[in-house]
């Protein structure tokens, strides 16, 4: 059986991504609720609004973008309509789905929060990019490469 050997440097690769990711996601979880919305609520926003071309905003599609379960998204919904941040139309082809569409109340929050994380990505790349970099560019070396494992 072969074993892979990971270097330090690859741990500490590893974890400076970990680190500016967690950076990242608590700076949008804070704005979020600056707005007044929970982070999950402006990640619904976010991708009903950045829906690939062709795919309709169903609560189905937004399970799997949000990689939540249909009835945890359909609870997130229920909360984001009763704020007035989203709207439930019916789907044009299957009268079995609704489409969930933004509010202009959903819109404009959506709007400043997407611009400030917008600016603070500006900030994060070249971090993030240096990160990245270490983790892409890592060849195996001595303390790297695969050995077999020993029987015992």
């Amino acid at each position: 059986m072969d074993v892979v050997v990971l270097s330090l440097a690859d741990y500490r690769a590893l974890a400076g991504f970990r680190h500016e990711l967690r950076r990242f996601l608590h700076f949008s979880e804070e704005a979020a609720r600056d707005v007044g919305l929970e982070p999950q609520q402006h990640q619904l926003l976010l991708a009903v609004r950045g829906m690939p071309d062709g795919t309709a905003a169903t609560v189905g599609a937004l399970a799997d973008r949000l990689q939540l379960r249909h009835h945890s998204t359909v609870e997130l919904v229920d909360r984001s309509e009763a704020r007035g941040i989203v709207r439930r139309a019916p789907h044009p082809g299957d009268r079995r789905q609704v489409i969930v569409a933004l509010t202009a109340a959903g819109a404009g929050l959506l709007r400043r929060l997407s611009l400030a994380h917008r600016t603070e990505l500006r900030t994060v790349a070249p971090r993030l990019v240096a990160v990245l970099g270490a983790l892409g560019d890592r060849r195996p070396g001595p303390r790297q490469r695969r050995r077999r494992a020993r029987r015992g």
